[in-house]
């Protein structure tokens, strides 16, 4: 009897081994980590971890809470903890068997900042088994953070440029109508020394005596109206040429001065009918027209509208005179201010120019004091006109100066909410800061600049859209569309677009170089640092800091 009495006492014992005793240490043996190192994608480091309990490890009344932590130099951020229970806890945590143990996964999340670039990620771990508490050290799981991502910086991309309508040579177009009767082909004195007529002869003559303007030549158009036969019209309509040009040759002699006549026939004029059909009273308008859609061939045309009695009458007196003319284009150049004198002007006598010229100017001047003198002088002439402002923030922009620029900006919004520059500019500001949903909303009213789609490419490689974003780089071999390739895993597409780029900075050599890490080239990961560092020092301390060059520490080290 006591025999069996002490079996039963040892089984009880056992069993309550089993669901009391301590919970033992676990090792880094115990987690994995994917990725590792962990990756920044859009603005956040998440992570996948997977955690093994052995067998008749997870005592039966403990619970353990672990808790990932991203740690780095000045901090670190915990993510949400996650609880495990045995089986005899009545909670609602996830359960572990104590026979078996259990491979179990849960995930990781930190809002990225800079400073994880160079970071560990750690298990805190705590246990409990009734009302005893176990504390134990912090288990290293991973490495981060590479963030390759957030070198597709606003800085990097162009801000929207307003551009000038500046036109050297333009063009001042002189027209008259030379009416001629029915069927005839004689040039009335009436039609020759009417107002129009004389103004255009008159401003041929005047640019005899203009130093910036010349007389280029007429070119006239001679028709007669839709009605008789087509072999009628087209003499009349040749004889109207012949008549007209005849006159202004005589013209053009006895003010001695030389032009080429450009003439064209057109023997019935049927747009010219339809348009003034279009735009007058008469009777059964709609009905004209109505032919005129429907029937191609003329002779058919003529003869419908000849069966609308009332409007036909109406067409004859009203419409139909007004077709049978010689039209004349006199072109009287305007000669523009060439490179040198603009500049000159600008240096001289800026209020002389015009805005278009004063834009143009900005663009001639090399130096940024220079652009900004001519943006200045421009807004303060033309203060209506936004778009050297615009161009005055685009540099300051470029010089660093974000929160002027970002003042200049909202200035123009303010005047015209709907600007495409000012808006797409402020988009990258508010990219700059970490508001990608601003940034959006303001790339919403920029759709009609040229630079949108290297400004949305860069939102959506910050949001971690890749593939999207490519494509709204549409091929533009800039260093964020590089970012986006990279993150892609497309790295012979990266390193074509960083060779591709036009003005070639610090971040391309530095990009250059991830691409030569994440493909096993050391000799380009030394040649593309070093030439990073070269234009910009800071340069070393963030690869010294970037888990993208962990394998080449000595590289690192020796810059």
């Amino acid at each position: 009897m006591k025999k069996y009495l002490s079996l039963a006492l040892a089984a009880v014992a056992l069993l309550g081994a089993s669901s009391c005793k301590d919970i033992d240490p676990l090792t880094s043996d115990n987690f994995t980590c994917d990725p590792n190192p962990l990756v920044e994608v859009g603005g956040s480091v998440d992570a996948t971890i997977t955690v093994t309990y052995p067998e008749k490890y997870f005592t039966k009344k403990a619970t353990l809470t672990i808790t990932p932590v991203l740690v780095y130099e000045g901090g670190e951020t915990k993510s949400e903890a996650i609880t495990y229970q045995g089986e005899k806890v009545k909670d609602n945590n996830e359960e572990v068997s104590y026979k078996y143990g259990g491979t179990l996964t849960f995930k990781a999340h930190f809002a990225y900042e800079p400073a994880m670039a160079k970071s560990e990620l750690y298990i805190d771990y705590v246990g409990h088994v009734g009302s005893k508490d176990f504390t134990f050290d912090r288990i290293k799981i991973a490495d981060g953070v590479i963030a390759t991502e957030s070198l597709a910086a606003a800085e990097e991309a162009k801000p929207a440029y307003a551009a000038d309508n500046f036109v050297k040579d333009t063009f001042d177009k002189y027209i008259a109508t030379l009416i001629y009767q029915y069927q005839s082909t004689n040039l009335r004195n009436s039609e020759t020394g009417k107002d129009e007529m004389k103004n255009v002869e008159a401003m041929i003559k005047n640019t005899q005596d203009e130093e910036r303007r010349t007389f280029e030549g007429i070119e006239m158009v001679s028709t007669a109206s839709p009605e008789g036969a087509v072999s009628l019209n087209e003499k009349l309509a040749a004889g109207r040429e012949k008549a007209s040009a005849n006159y202004l040759q005589k013209f053009l002699k006895k003010a001695k001065m030389e032009g080429q006549i450009t003439p064209e026939q057109i023997a019935e004029d049927w747009e010219g009918f339809k348009s003034l059909v279009q735009n007058s009273n008469i009777q059964d308008k709609q009905l004209v027209l109505n032919v005129l859609s429907r029937i191609s061939d003329p002779d058919q045309r003529e003869a419908e509208i000849k069966n609308l009695s009332a409007a036909y009458k109406e067409l004859a007196d009203e419409i139909l005179p007004q077709l049978r003319y010689s039209k004349v284009t006199a072109t009287v150049k305007n000669i523009g201010h060439t490179n040198d004198e603009i500049l000159d002007l600008l240096k001289n006598d800026p209020d002389s120019l015009t805005l278009e010229e004063l834009l143009y100017a900005a663009t001639l001047v090399n130096t940024d004091a220079e652009k900004l003198n001519a943006y200045r002088i421009a807004t303060n002439r033309f203060p209506e006109d936004v778009r050297a402002a615009n161009n005055t923030a685009d540099i300051l922009f470029a010089q660093g100066k974000y929160d002027e620029a970002e003042k200049i900006w909202n200035e123009i919004v303010k005047k015209q909410p709907n600007n495409p520059q000012a808006n797409l500019n402020l988009g990258l500001i508010a990219l700059q800061n970490n508001r990608i949903v601003a940034a959006q909303e303001y790339l919403g009213k920029a759709g009609s600049c040229p630079e949108y789609g290297e400004a949305m490419g860069t939102v959506l490689v910050n949001r971690g859209e890749y593939a999207q974003a490519i494509s709204a780089f549409g091929g533009k071999k800039c260093n964020n569309l590089a970012v986006a390739q990279i993150c892609s895993g497309k790295y012979s597409d990266a390193k074509a677009t960083l060779e591709g780029v036009a003005e070639k900075n610090a971040t391309t050599y530095y990009l250059l170089a991830v691409v030569a890490a994440r493909t096993n080239n050391a000799a380009g990961v030394e040649s593309n640092l070093k030439q990073s560092v070269k234009l910009d020092a800071a340069k070393k301390d963030a690869a010294k800091a970037d888990a993208e060059f962990a394998k080449y520490a000595d590289v690192v080290n020796a810059l």
